[in-house]
């Protein structure tokens, strides 16, 4: 048996939130990256002289990008997760493994999952070996 009508509203509600969180996330890092590369463009009154200085600025923006590039992957996938939600809602919250139902609780929690609990439990089994 499917998700009901109610639940799949729901559902797509909790996708929509998390795409706008992710989206306004992405947004304020894009808007510190712009104010980060301004300081570095050349102008001197922002350009730090101790090598110290410079290392925190550094790793401060690699962990920037790093923060937005797993945004970006978690974004990609709610996106596709909506379009399955919006393309096809009878099978929505199937698992795409074995095809059972994966449950409104996981899906609740985890809006985008593809996997039902077994099967993404022996995916992160086969990926420690």
């Amino acid at each position: 048996m499917g998700l009901t009508k109610k639940q799949l509203e729901h559902l797509g509600t909790r996708l929509q939130e998390e795409r706008a969180r992710v989206m306004k996330e992405l947004g304020y890092y894009d808007e510190s990256f712009n104010t980060t590369l301004q300081g570095s463009d050349g102008d001197l009154s922002s350009y730090s002289f101790h090598m110290a200085d410079q290392g925190t600025d550094t790793m401060e923006r690699e962990k920037q990008f790093l923060f937005a590039s797993q945004e970006g992957r978690y974004l990609w996938h709610v996106n596709q997760a909506l379009r399955r939600l919006y393309t096809d809602p009878k099978e929505f919250g199937k698992c795409h493994q074995c095809g059972t139902a994966i449950g409104f609780e996981r899906l609740d929690a985890l809006p985008h999952a593809r996997l039902c609990i077994s099967c993404k439990e022996k995916e992160e089994d086969a990926k420690r070996r």
